[in-house]
């Protein structure tokens, strides 16, 4: 089973995410900010796949995809960023930083599946 990360500081928004994934058959963990997403991919190596919101308390989700395109074995997680942000420099910070894709709340569950399958995050 292909296991994801979401990281946002509302608990709602992990839910409704985390329902999302596991309706496409991730394993879903959760953080509630940057460096509690941080711990957890160390914790769980098999995370291919992390959707993570900007705007959070102790490390934001741009920190965040610094962070993890830092270290060379996690080269290959998508990174995802779902926010609020939508000025057009945001979105080229966060692909800059090393974000696959962006994904701009309110979002459908549609909207959201159809931005994963662009990045191949569902199995065959």
């Amino acid at each position: 089973m292909q296991q994801a990360l979401v990281i946002d500081d509302s608990r709602a928004v992990r839910m409704i995410v985390g329902n999302i994934l596991r309706e496409q058959g991730y394993e879903v963990h959760e953080a509630a900010h940057g460096q509690d997403g941080l711990q957890k991919l160390e914790e769980n190596p098999e995370i291919t796949l992390v959707l993570v919101d900007w705007n959070m308390p102790v490390m934001d989700g741009l920190e965040f995809i610094q962070a993890v395109r830092r270290v060379p074995t996690w080269d290959p997680i998508r990174l995802v960023m779902v926010t609020t942000e939508t000025e057009s420099e945001q979105v080229q910070r966060a692909m800059t930083a090393g974000a696959n894709e962006y994904v701009m709340k309110p979002f459908t569950a549609e909207v959201l599946v159809a931005k994963l399958s662009l990045l191949g995050a569902f199995e065959e």
